[in-house]
């Protein structure tokens, strides 16, 4: 019975750090700015006249 409540005990406790490693990567990608969507090469288009 003592490893049946040691394997329960361990899966929960791996289960619980997996959902706070989770969250913390969650937060942390929630804490860092956005980047501005500026294009590094801008095309002149010439006026197309009909």
């Amino acid at each position: 019975m003592s490893r049946l409540l040691a394997a329960v005990l361990t899966v929960a406790a791996a289960a619980a750090l997996a959902v706070g490693a989770a969250l913390g990567i969650v937060a942390l990608l929630d804490a860092t700015p956005d980047q501005p969507n500026t294009p590094l090469i801008t095309y002149e288009h010439a006026a197309q006249e009909h």
